[in-house]
């Protein structure tokens, strides 16, 4: 500060004289700093990135933020970025924070309320976040979950209850949550992230606000929410009655409210990747805190290398082609007066096997695929056709970094083995300083 510095100057060094396969050591590239990460969680939250406030330190303290939790065989051991994966998003009703009392389960050990199953496709192309009725019957299977002194227990199971049980009950912890929907679906969650109410008022809070739309205008009195017809903005303990209230949409039952939530997470993930959140500092740090603070995550991805990791293969996704849906299910014919609800049969297996094999529900992103398919053929039947023999294939050889005598190793395979007789060695190549 206060000076000018004047930029450094490329200089290319004098070429040696060197002895066949040899050659210079390649230069070291310049650091190009380390970038900050930011997620966001919540009820309904899931994570997008947004680049910019740097420093390890400020990455570390941002890792300091973040709750781990050890669910052992339930997830994979780490995360791969040349793979789909899925990401089981829970959104708790355990009350957190102040002003929250008047919100969920009075006591609530923080049952699994709000629930998303993220599966990001292998290329990167398209997502789906496939929504999981907390009333949905299941079984819960046998967990077991670690304790603070790293030992381990065994919760039992449980057949034909609700879905919100598979967490806090009886001790369960987000692994429960992730056997669960393996049984129920056959998709087995490679990691989880999870949040609270209070996560939902801190992270509008960051972004100053998230924009909604409602057909007629709004005012319950158990959640408080007040809106007018049309367009509005909220934020805070508005943003969570909003998500959380039953009473001012539909039927009033949680698939309507499903409904809400997806259409508040769409909103949010549009506001965390606009222009005004990327190009503000202050605005970007004030997500990062809120965000991590937020998240509880299984240990493989609780590291803020991974998270970055995680973070940059999801803004690959175009948000276009990212699928909001839930799962397929009927009333509970069991129930004289249905409260639940039971998977629907046929339909909800078709979804499963769609995200299971990978498959895209978004129409415009099958003909992207296709197009890409037809353009691979298209090169591939460019290189079929005649060849050249290697006899008349010209080679010259230079040694750019490798053992000594490389160069003349590779040489003398060319002549002998591979009838490339117009072939050189040219010795080293020529050093560059960067």
């Amino acid at each position: 500060p206060g000076r000018e510095v004047p930029p450094q100057r490329r200089r290319r060094s004098a070429p040696e004289e060197p002895a066949p396969g040899r050659r210079g050591r390649r230069p070291a590239q310049k650091s190009k700093g380390k970038k900050a990460l930011l997620w966001a969680g919540g009820s309904t939250a899931f994570v997008v990135l947004v680049a910019g406030v740097g420093g390890y330190l400020y990455l570390k303290h941002l890792e300091g933020n973040v709750t781990t939790t050890d669910v052992g065989s339930a997830g994979s051991s780490s995360f791969k970025k040349d793979e789909a994966f899925n990401i089981l998003i829970i959104g708790t009703d355990k009350r957190t924070g102040a002003g929250n009392e008047g919100y969920g389960d009075k006591g609530s050990v923080g049952h699994a309320d709000t629930t998303i199953l993220l599966h990001v496709a292998e290329d990167r192309s398209n997502a789906t976040a496939l929504s999981i009725p907390r009333d949905l019957i299941v079984d819960i299977p046998d967990c077991e979950t670690t304790q603070e002194d790293g030992s381990t227990e065994i919760v039992p199971g449980e057949q034909d209850v609700r879905f919100n049980r598979s967490l806090g009950e009886d001790g369960r912890d987000a692994g429960c949550t992730m056997r669960t929907v393996a049984e129920a679906t056959g998709i087995k969650p490679d990691h989880f992230m999870m949040a609270d109410f209070n996560a939902v008022k801190t992270l509008t809070t960051a972004v100053d606000g998230v924009d909604v739309c409602v057909e007629k205008a709004v005012d319950d009195p158990k959640s408080h929410l007040k809106l007018p017809a049309g367009e509005s903005k909220v934020e805070g303990e508005q943003a969570l009655a909003f998500v959380r209230t039953r009473h001012a949409f539909g039927n009033e039952g949680d698939l309507d409210r499903i409904k809400v939530q997806q259409q508040f997470l769409g909103s949010l993930m549009r506001k965390m990747a606009s222009g005004d959140t990327l190009t503000s500092p202050t605005k970007l740090v004030k997500l990062a805190e809120a965000a991590t603070k937020a998240l509880t995550v299984d240990k493989p991805i609780g590291n803020v290398g991974t998270l970055k990791d995680i973070a940059l293969e999801l803004k690959k996704v175009p948000t276009k082609n990212i699928t909001f849906m839930t799962v397929p299910v009927i009333d509970n014919p069991a129930e004289p007066k249905p409260v639940t609800v039971v998977l629907k049969p046929g339909t909800a297996e078709q979804v499963f096997s769609t995200i299971r094999n990978d498959i895209s529900f978004t129409e415009v992103e099958k003909k992207e695929k296709a197009a890409k398919k037809k353009e691979a053929a298209a090169v591939a039947a460019r290189l079929e056709g005649e060849k050249s023999d290697p006899s008349e294939v010209r080679v010259r050889i230079l040694n750019g970094g490798a053992p000594a005598g490389s160069a003349q190793q590779e040489l003398n395979y060319l002549q002998t083995t591979a009838g490339v007789t117009k072939s050189e060695n040219a010795g080293n190549a020529q050093a560059e300083a960067a």
